[in-house]
């Protein structure tokens, strides 16, 4: 976890002065994927990684970005020449809102901007919005603007979907700005409004890492957001009202399914029948339905895996080898798909003992040592005083 002391040190050794301190969390999902870009309903949860963000003013018009992780930065030789394009470097993220606070009509001065994180990279675990919100929030201190949180995630988004080129939803950047200490989010992305469901006390997040990458940016997500799109247009052939997935039904599927291709169809499916599962799911945890929760969770996984075919061999053995372990209530993949972590919710009087026992298992199968860590539901972005 991180040390904010340590990271002020850092940014103090750096660039000779002492900087404001923004965090912003990663994010787990507990049930809801690729249901965001189509209007429907996510439910994740902020966690305790984070990514830190100091910042200072500069006199001499640059921008400079730090990166700790990465051991590198990127200068900006003056602050109102702005790049009009990304890199495909690690600071097309941070440079990204930078270029889309001012084209929001603000005035960049020079700064030092200096990084750190420990949310895992590459793990469907939102280090890039983590970047983007803690960015967000330390250039807007410089700039002496505040944007409500929901703003601020369209704003973080947009970065993401026209500088760096990933063509995310909200829930990332939504769930990172305006998580909640011990909360679920029930998110809806069409007009934003969320509801806050209380995780029980008795229950921890165990998130396991099949430590296989993926990148968002890739293709594999793309044509799965592309196949989505056919289905919806199909049906608005038929029902101009359906401008996206989340207005349609299942009944719709039975009715217009045979004018999509295959893929479309089973891209469909899952979509509308996880958008069932999610408003479901935030019923069940707002009253207590642990098993419930725990039925819609296995439901969703298998509809990702099967029907979305965003699961790989490592995340469907590790969300196998969970199901008879002592106090699971729930386990899917988390997250944009094609790897990455696996969430587990836990009665936590059991989850070391889970742990240790489903990183064993996974070891002996897989041949892989997963990274799995034991996390609470974290409060949202906010300056560190």
């Amino acid at each position: 976890m991180h040390d904010v002391n340590a990271f002020r040190n850092i940014h103090r050794n750096r660039f000779q002065t002492e900087p404001t301190v923004f965090a912003a969390p990663g994010r787990v999902n507990i049930i809801g994927e690729h249901t965001d870009y189509a209007e429907g309903f996510v439910m994740p949860a902020a966690i305790d990684f984070a990514t830190l963000a100091g910042i200072s003013p500069r006199s001499d018009g640059k921008i400079v970005i730090y990166s700790e992780n990465y051991g590198d930065e990127r200068v900006i030789d003056d602050a109102k020449a702005l790049p009009a394009a990304a890199i495909k470097h690690w600071s097309d993220y941070p440079l990204g809102v930078i270029v889309t606070l001012a084209g929001e009509g603000h005035t960049m001065p020079g700064f030092s901007l200096s990084l750190w994180g420990d949310v895992p990279l590459g793990s469907g675990l939102s280090s890039s919005a983590a970047v983007e919100v803690a960015t967000a929030l330390a250039v807007c201190s410089i700039l002496g603007v505040t944007y409500p949180g929901p703003v601020l995630a369209r704003l973080c988004q947009k970065a993401e979907n026209q500088f760096v080129g990933a063509n995310c939803g909200i829930m990332d950047q939504f769930i990172s700005a305006n998580g909640a200490e011990d909360h679920a989010l029930l998110l809806d992305c069409r007009d934003l409004s969320f509801k806050l469901a209380p995780i029980p006390h008795n229950v921890a997040l165990v998130i396991a890492n099949t430590m296989v990458s993926h990148s968002v940016a890739g293709g594999e997500y793309t044509s799965r957001r592309a196949e989505v799109e056919e289905a919806c247009a199909v049906i608005a052939r038929h029902r101009p009202e359906v401008k996206f997935l989340r207005d349609a039904t299942p009944e719709d599927l039975k009715n217009y399914g045979h004018e999509m291709s295959p893929n479309a169809l089973k891209r469909a499916r899952h979509v509308i029948t996880e958008n069932i599962r999610t408003v479901a799911a935030a019923e069940a945890l707002m009253h207590h339905n642990l098993k419930e929760l725990g039925r819609l969770m296995a439901e969703a996984h298998t509809s990702y895996s099967q029907d979305f075919e965003a699961s790989c061999v490592e995340a469907d053995a590790m969300v196998a080898l969970a199901q008879d372990l002592p106090g699971l209530i729930g386990a899917r993949l988390t997250g944009g798909g094609f790897g990455g972590c696996t969430i587990n919710l836990v009665e936590r009087e059991h989850a070391p003992a889970f742990a240790e026992a489903l990183g064993a298992r996974y070891s002996s199968e897989i041949g892989i040592v997963p990274q799995i860590h034991i996390c609470h539901a974290a409060s949202g972005a906010h300056r560190i005083g």
